[in-house]
């Protein structure tokens, strides 16, 4: 799972990161609220860890903007202040939880695992699933009723950040940026190909219809017809 970190002290936003990291999540880091907006706006982290105090935009700010704009992803407020007023208004701004800074590590990581969870993160062995479809992400596998698919890493990237973020719109761009990076140079059309392969080798199941076209925006995991098995041989 992917994880930015919003922090104005460089030594601070440095050991998040590892943290993250050493966690097993792909991290990334802002040192001001205007960049971590942005980044945030690009619907690809599946957890946000926020700074109040920030140059430019505040981290509450930045809690309103995305929830004004009708962002879910969950959210862990970073705070050197104790009060009840303060931690109060990051809450009723739309925050999911808070830290006083400083914090101990172990607290820290406990926080982020139990948003995550919180949120649709994998089950304790690792399996995330919709209908009939379950991905394990410990082992990398995919299967339809119990019923192996044999995915690439890119498409097993691609259909896990769709399950993840199931029966919601996404767009291309947040696909690519999600599954290829940001930095990329291949083109925002890999997307559609990587959706073809998915919908080929989820055909023979009877299930490539999951993967819904939301014309002119994107696309979307979401279940359309009853929910029932491949039929057997008769």
């Amino acid at each position: 799972m992917r994880v930015l970190a919003v922090e104005d002290d460089r030594r601070l936003l440095a050991t998040i990161v590892n943290i993250l990291r050493e966690e097993g999540y792909e991290a990334d880091g802002a040192e001001t609220g205007d960049d971590g907006l942005y980044l945030a706006q690009q619907g690809i982290y599946d957890l946000l860890v926020v700074d109040i105090m920030l140059p430019g935009m505040s981290g509450l700010d930045i809690v309103r903007t995305l929830r004004a704009e009708g962002a879910a992803t969950p959210l862990l407020l970073l705070t050197a202040k104790d009060s009840v007023e303060d931690l109060v208004r990051g809450l009723d701004t739309g925050a999911d939880d808070y830290l006083t800074k400083p914090f101990e590590i172990r607290e820290f990581a406990a926080r982020v695992r139990a948003l995550l969870r919180r949120h649709g993160a994998a089950e304790p062995n690792g399996d995330v699933r919709y209908n009939r479809l379950t991905l394990n992400t410990k082992k990398r596998e995919a299967a339809v009723d119990g019923e192996p698919l044999e995915l690439t890493h890119k498409e097993f990237e691609l259909l896990l950040f769709l399950l993840r973020n199931r029966e919601q719109i996404l767009t291309r761009d947040q696909l690519f940026s999600r599954v290829w990076g940001l930095d990329t140079e291949i083109g925002c059309n890999v997307v559609d190909v990587y959706i073809y392969y998915l919908r080929r080798k989820l055909k023979p199941h009877g299930y490539d219809h999951v993967i819904q076209t939301v014309r002119n925006v994107g696309y979307m995991l979401k279940e359309s017809r009853p929910c029932s098995p491949k039929p057997g041989p008769g």
